[in-house]
């Protein structure tokens, strides 16, 4: 998606990859909009997240994958993710069968890859639920291609309560507009420093996008498994996942999300 050209649109912002926000679920994001200038041309935004008075967070010190998370599989035809497979996870999950199948091939190529982490499709899916709902939330779709029908932005990270300060860089620029502050993009929210590092193609189509689920579930995937943790132990998932967000909340919102896919695969 280079080139991309940036009009009025609302710009949906969900609990952002990076962001000091411990504590805070994804409804967190959803109170009160403001106008934001991105150089000449206006966006719609949400408010930054407001940690409520008082709460607790969960503590998913050993995480509890449920049998059904770690046995339930991709479906195989010829090497590749079953197109059958994909039908029939998809009307158990309600997932898309755009995202679904990103999660299934970025869950398979880091199996070749690396296969002591033990990565299921699960927990990719578990966390783009958070995320941004795989692309749709606040009524925005995913198209064919992985990309989303409107660009999904975190808020300017400038320092502002509750979030880090940033400087976007040329190629963040390019990714979302912001000439000053970075942001996180796409359906698995990443900012640039971590896609830097970490984006890869993961579709095949030459170009890394942090915008095309694809790519970011790939991206995701090699995030994941990056600390060498076996990712079917309960401390070995936590800690792969709180290193992709620094909230116990956070981890226990995957968690559920994670062990509810695989029980509605695995039926």
């Amino acid at each position: 998606m280079n080139g991309r050209t940036w009009t009025s649109r609302s710009v949906l912002v969900p609990a952002a990859l990076g962001v000091v926000c411990a504590g805070v679920g994804l409804t967190a994001w959803a109170s009160g909009s403001a106008d934001a200038t991105i150089g000449a041309t206006t966006v719609t935004t949400l408010d930054a997240p407001k940690l409520p008075s008082g709460a607790a967070s969960p503590q998913p010190a050993d995480a509890g994958l449920t049998t059904s998370s770690l046995d339930s599989g991709v479906g195989l035809s010829g090497g590749g993710v079953a197109r059958g497979w994909v039908s029939d996870a998809s009307a158990r999950t309600g997932i898309s069968a755009v995202a679904l199948t990103a999660y299934a091939n970025a869950a398979l190529r880091i199996g070749d890859e690396q296969p002591g982490c033990r990565l299921g499709w699960t927990t990719l899916a578990g966390i783009g639920w958070v995320e941004t709902h795989h692309g749709t939330l606040g009524g925005n779709a995913l198209l064919p291609d992985g990309t989303t029908r409107t660009p999904i932005l975190g808020p300017a990270l400038d320092g502002s309560a509750g979030l880090k300060a940033l400087r976007a860089r040329a190629d963040d620029t390019a990714a979302h507009g912001n000439a000053t502050w970075d942001h996180a993009v796409g359906p698995l929210q990443f900012i640039g420093s971590t896609w830097r590092r970490w984006g890869a193609d993961g579709d095949g189509d030459g170009v890394s996008d942090r915008h095309d689920i694809d790519d970011a579930a790939y991206a995701a995937a090699r995030y994941l498994c990056a600390d060498g943790n076996d990712l079917t132990t309960g401390s070995g998932w936590t800690a792969a996942v709180r290193s992709y967000n620094h909230s116990d909340a956070y981890v226990a919102s995957v968690l559920a999300a994670t062990n509810d896919y695989g029980a509605r695969a695995g039926g």
